[in-house]
């Protein structure tokens, strides 16, 4: 059988693996699952390896790594399965009692699962003091080499700092054979990358987040190939899956490179985050994240598209002359929390990301000068970097994600509040900001969505 020809991706995904501080395995093949064991073997954990799994992602892949690890004797103590319904979410209290379980006995966690198993058994590594292993089970997001965990902490969905898995095991047969609709979801995560490096690209600009030129280019340079039309968009196509695979990698090693989430995460996912953290749910069922993303990034796509039909640097130089302090801005900020989650705990970690966000307010003068004069070449490169509306939700439409709002139940009405509600959750610097900057939001998200809903 003549070997398959390697691609950017995979040239970039094996330089990663080389360059990354935690992760010194990545495995993604067919029949991957058995070359699990010498993984083990080479990373030589003194005690037991403890499976971590749901009880879909149990029966898709758990029980075959039992059974190959008890074939060649590596020692496993009895899985422990999350049972919940509708579905496993990622809460902190799961990740504490599962720390609690291995970390007095120094077993080795091995997440068998997609998003949630994988970032609960992170966090509980992490909580633990012990590295883990992943084996994904589906394509369904970019949080497998990533550093962070994204939990639900008292009810606010927030990223935690833990470190990324020290293998991870991706047999394509078996992600193959999860749910059509998780891959699709895959997508939609990865769709996100595109505002996301639109994002970093306006902070940059205005001095608030440097561009970290490797972690940047490690997604940037390859989301159009991830997301670019091809007729091997069946959920169960293996080639196009390991294509969707490493790309999800890629974006959780750009995390690791960087340190945070900022290579691939942007304005969409704080849209996403608000939704999933405030339970939307679609015939009773919790909406997925990579379908709250896909439906965020054509929103904010359309939001974008706004901007760039305005006259910025005008709007920036007449707010320059009238002066910008706003007064009794802290209190202001604190009533439209009040009044924008009725969660108290959710309300008190929002206030909490808009302290760090405001002591950022004394530059508000500084961002719109730069907005002023550098706005010609800044608008060239969001040009260059985001895609239309139109162009993403075809791309979408054509894996089966998701891609309109009343898709995930969300009305035209909830749309343009949830936009405005989302900037509160997180003190990353995004479009969300610069439009609040120019007091272009409310006006904005509104024209955007109407924009959006048209073409």
């Amino acid at each position: 059988m003549p070997r398959r020809r390697l691609t950017r991706a995979d040239a970039a995904l094996g330089a990663s693996v080389a360059r990354a501080s935690v992760t010194r395995f990545v495995e993604v093949d067919c029949g991957a699952l058995a070359r699990l064991s010498s993984i083990l073997r080479e990373l030589s954990h003194a005690g037991a390896c403890r499976i971590v799994a749901d009880e879909n992602t149990m029966r898709a892949a758990g029980t075959r790594v039992l059974e190959l690890l008890s074939d060649v004797r590596i020692e496993c103590a009895q899985p422990i399965v999350l049972r919940e319904m509708p579905r496993v979410k990622p809460r902190v209290e799961t990740a504490r009692e599962i720390a609690a379980h291995i970390g007095t006995t120094n077993e080795l966690p091995i997440a068998v699962g997609s998003g949630v198993v994988n970032d609960i058994v992170k966090c509980a590594a992490q909580f633990a003091d012990l590295p883990y292993v992943s084996v994904p089970t589906a394509a369904s997001m970019d949080g497998y080499a990533a550093p962070g965990a994204a939990m639900l902490d008292a009810g606010f969905k927030r990223s935690l700092s833990c470190r990324a898995p020290v293998a991870i095991v991706a047999d394509l047969d078996v992600i193959a054979a999860a749910p059509a609709r998780m891959t699709a979801w895959g997508y939609g995560d990865l769709a996100g990358k595109v505002v996301a490096g639109a994002d970093w690209i306006l902070a940059d600009a205005l001095g608030e987040d440097p561009i970290d030129d490797d972690a940047f280019a490690l997604v940037q340079d390859h989301v159009e190939d991830w997301l670019a039309p091809s007729q091997r968009s069946d959920a169960r196509d293996v080639d196009a899956l390991r294509g969707l695979v490493s790309g999800l990698l890629l974006s959780g090693f750009a995390m690791q490179a960087h340190g945070t989430s900022r290579p691939a995460s942007g304005c969409e996912h704080q849209l996403a985050h608000l939704w999933e953290m405030e339970a939307l749910a679609i015939d009773g069922e919790p909406a997925a994240h990579g379908a709250c993303v896909g439906v965020a990034t054509v929103a904010m796509l359309a939001l974008y598209r706004w901007l760039l039909g305005q006259d910025v640097a005008s709007r920036a130089a007449v707010l320059l002359d009238r002066g910008v302090s706003p007064t009794n801005v802290r209190s202001a900020i604190n009533v439209e929390i009040a009044s924008a989650f009725e969660n108290p705990a959710i309300a008190e970690s929002a206030q909490v990301e808009m302290r760090a966000k405001l002591d950022r307010l004394a530059f508000r003068r500084e961002r719109l000068q730069r907005l002023r004069d550098s706005w010609p070449a800044l608008r060239g490169r969001l040009e260059a970097t985001l895609v239309t509306p139109d162009a993403m939700r075809q791309l979408l439409a054509a894996r089966a994600a998701g891609c309109a709002p009343s898709e995930i139940g969300v009305t035209a009405a909830k749309l343009v509040a949830d936009i405005r509600r989302a900037r509160l959750i997180r003190r990353r610097y995004t479009l969300l900001d610069c439009l609040d900057d120019l007091g272009w939001l409310e006006i904005g998200a509104r024209d955007a969505f109407q924009i959006g809903a048209r073409d």
